[in-house]
């Protein structure tokens, strides 16, 4: 909470006007472009992490295709994982996120201008069709991001389970796999400090259909969390 305190106060003069045009794209989705929405989203980003302390170090971004239609799938630290990853991503994306998340002021707007899915992890039918219509997505040209994990971990840079349910859009979709491991990206917003912090994104080599096309979405989840995990552990002290 500090540090979007922090946030705010620092940029307080753009706040009211920002805060104003997040929300009227919120509103009036389908009048801008994909593009359009995210150029503004990646705006507020950048005011926000230079005013909040925060510092992105991106890796890997060439490992991004460059033809869309692919899914990013990171480990889960916090509220602030998709803001991190919007602030140096140069391709715009959506997400799919859990249904307790969707009331959240700032987070609501976000993810309106994403036209992000909200997942009710206790209807199964209902996930089944998110699932559907994020593969039918893809297969048009967005890209997006589930967090394999379900849930955030509380355990820093130690990842939970990674699911293999979550890999389901993109083998139904049959598009690249982006594993991002995300180091310190729980401490912006889930830590009392406003001391100047450094959030690591690293974009790794994608998974092609080819590789896992003949793999169980339990084998693709444990070779992308292995991957993750083996990335924060070269780059953490």
């Amino acid at each position: 909470m500090k540090r979007i305190l922090l946030m705010v106060f620092r940029n307080i003069v753009l706040v009211p006007f920002m805060w104003i045009k997040l929300c009227y794209h919120a509103r009036h989705v389908e009048k801008y472009t994909e593009e359009e929405h995210y150029k503004m989203l990646q705006f507020i980003c950048h005011r926000a992490n230079k005013g909040g302390n925060v510092t992105i170090d991106a890796h890997g971004l060439e490992n991004i295709p460059d033809k869309s239609g692919f899914m990013f799938f990171p480990n889960h630290q916090g509220l602030y994982d998709v803001l991190a990853i919007v602030d140096v991503c140069p391709y715009p994306f959506s997400v799919v996120a859990k249904k307790e998340v969707a009331n959240i002021q700032f987070l609501k707007q976000v993810f309106a201008c994403m036209r992000a899915y909200m997942l009710d992890r206790e209807d199964v039918r209902q996930a089944m069709q998110v699932i559907i219509d994020v593969a039918n997505e893809v297969k048009k040209g967005r890209n997006y991001l589930i967090f394999a994990e379900g849930t955030r971990s509380k355990k820093g840079n130690h990842p939970g389970e990674f699911k293999g349910g979550s890999f389901k859009a993109a083998t139904k979709a049959k598009c690249p796999i982006v594993p991002v491991a995300l180091i310190d990206s729980f401490k912006p917003f889930d830590t009392s400090s406003i001391n100047p912090v450094t959030v690591q994104v690293h974009f790794l080599k994608p998974l092609y259909y080819e590789e896992y096309k003949n793999m169980k979405t339990t084998e693709i989840a444990s070779i992308v969390k292995e991957r993750i995990e083996k990335t924060i552990q070269n780059n953490t002290k």
